[in-house]
C-alpha cells in the first residue's frame, strides 16, 4: 500500500463524515471498526481490570457472540478500511482465524490489527499462521502487536504474570520466523505508558530497538468503561507524559526514513497523535472535534455497539441481538443519534488512539501536520 492510494480512498469519506458531523447528511457507515472478540484474558495487568470479569461472573462468557452471529453482523456492515481486533486476549478465542476470514470476506478491510499479551506463544504463532493462510487471497495487511510494558521483571510485574517477558520474546521470535513467508505481515510492539513504567521509558525503547520490529507504538493508560478502570489511578499527568513522549517522538523521526510506506504513514500520524494527547490532557477538553460514532465504531463481544471503548457501556447505541444483527438499523437509530449529540456537545474528551487517528483525518490543520511529517521523511513511496 502506498501513500497515494491511502489518501485517494479515504479523502471522499472524510468529506461525508464532516457533512454528517454538521448535520447536513445522515451518518455514513464508519471506516474504522474495532471488534472485541472476547473478554477472556490470562493477564493481571495493573492498567486493566477486564480479567476480573469472568472470575466474578463466569456465566457471562456464554453470552459472547457466536461465529454465525458475527457473520450476520459483518454482512450488514459493508466495506471498512481499518479492522481492529480487541479483547481480552484475542488469541484465546479458538475461532479467531475464522472471524478474521469473515472480516476479509464481508468488510474487505485494507488493514487488520490484532494485539496480544504474548503469553501463549505456541497458540499465537499457530493461529497467526492459520490467519495468514486464510487471508492471503485478499488485498490486506495483517499487523500483530505484542504488548511490552517493561524489560524482564518489570514487564512481569506490570502485566501480573510471572514469565510473561520470556513468552513475549518467544512469541516475537516465532512470529519473525513465519514473517519471511508472508509479505503482507507486519509485527509491531506496543507499550502502555502508565504511572508504573514512566521512569523506564528509555530502557523500554532501547530494548525495542534491538528487536527491530516493523513498528513500535505506544498509548497512554486511560480510564476506560470497557476495561473497568474508571476511577483507577493509572494515567500519568500531562507533564509526565510529555517528558516520556518527547523521547519517543525523536526516536520515531529517526526511524521514519528507513520505514516502508504503511509504517511511515503510521509514524507520521503517531507524531501528531502524541502532540494531540498532550494538548488534550493539559486543556481537559476536546481539542479537535470527535468523530466517534460517525467515522469509527466499537462492537463488544456481546454485540453492544459503542461509539468508543472509553464511553463503552455508559453510552451504548444498542445491542445487535435486539436488531436481528443488523448494524445499519442501530447506526441510524434515535439512540445512536443521541450518543452522537452527547459527543458533539463536548461532554467528554480523551486521547484514545484509534479514534484520535480518525479525528486527525477529519481535521484540516492536523492533517497538514501529518503531511509535513511524511514529506520531511519521504523518499520513493509516492
Amino acid at each position: 500500500m502506498n501513500i497515494l492510494s491511502y489518501a485517494v480512498e479515504l479523502f471522499p469519506k472524510v468529506i461525508k463524515y464532516k457533512l454528517s458531523f454538521l448535520g447536513i447528511i445522515k451518518s455514513p457507515l464508519p471506516d474504522n471498526f474495532t471488534f472485541s472478540v472476547t473478554n477472556m484474558c490470562q493477564s493481571r495487568c495493573k492498567t486493566c481490570n477486564i480479567w476480573q470479569l469472568y472470575e466474578k461472573k463466569p456465566k457471562l462468557k456464554e453470552k459472547e457472540l457466536k461465529l454465525w452471529e458475527i457473520e450476520k453482523i459483518f454482512k450488514s456492515m459493508g466495506h471498512i478500511y481499518f479492522f481492529n481486533v480487541s479483547g481480552g486476549e484475542p488469541f484465546l478465542r479458538n475461532d479467531l482465524p475464522e472471524i478474521v476470514e469473515l472480516a476479509c470476506k464481508y468488510l474487505t478491510p485494507r488493514i487488520i490489527s490484532i494485539p496480544t499479551n504474548a503469553i501463549e506463544s505456541d497458540l499465537i504463532i499457530r493461529q497467526t499462521k492459520k490467519i495468514l493462510e486464510k487471508i492471503k487471497k485478499y488485498n490486506v495487511v495483517l499487523s500483530i502487536k505484542l504488548s511490552f510494558d517493561g524489560v524482564e521483571n518489570n514487564h512481569d510485574k506490570i502485566r501480573g504474570i510471572k514469565g510473561n517477558f520470556k513468552n513475549f520474546i518467544k512469541t516475537y521470535n516465532g512470529l519473525k520466523e513465519i514473517q519471511e513467508d508472508y509479505p503482507n505481515f507486519d509485527i509491531g510492539i506496543a507499550t502502555v505508558i502508565s504511572k508504573f513504567n514512566l521512569e523506564k521509558i528509555k530502557d523500554i525503547s532501547e530494548y525495542v530497538k534491538k528487536l527491530n520490529p516493523n513498528i513500535y507504538i505506544n498509548e497512554i493508560a486511560e480510564e476506560r468503561s470497557e476495561l473497568f478502570t474508571k476511577g483507577k489511578s493509572i494515567t500519568p499527568s500531562w507533564e509526565q507524559y510529555k517528558k516520556a513522549i518527547d523521547f519517543f517522538s525523536k526516536e520515531a523521526m529517526k526511524e521514519m526514513k528507513k520505514s516502508k510506506s504503511l509504517v511511515k504513514v503510521t509514524q507520521a500520524f503517531r507524531l501528531v497523535y502524541y502532540e494531540l494527547v498532550v494538548k488534550t490532557m493539559k486543556e481537559k477538553k476536546q481539542v479537535i472535534p470527535c468523530y466517534a460514532g460517525i467515522a469509527s465504531v466499537h462492537i463488544n463481544t456481546y454485540g453492544d455497539v459503542w461509539p468508543c471503548c472509553i464511553l463503552g457501556y455508559e453510552k451504548s447505541m444498542g445491542n445487535l441481538k435486539d436488531f436481528n444483527y443488523n448494524f445499519k438499523k442501530i447506526w441510524h437509530s434515535k439512540q445512536a443519534n443521541e450518543v452522537r449529540k452527547y459527543i458533539k456537545q463536548k461532554n467528554c474528551y480523551c486521547p484514545l488512539a484509534s479514534v484520535s487517528y480518525t479525528n486527525i483525518l477529519c481535521s484540516f490543520s492536523y492533517m497538514i501536520k501529518v503531511i509535513k511529517n511524511i514529506l520531511k521523511n519521504q523518499e520513493t513511496d509516492l
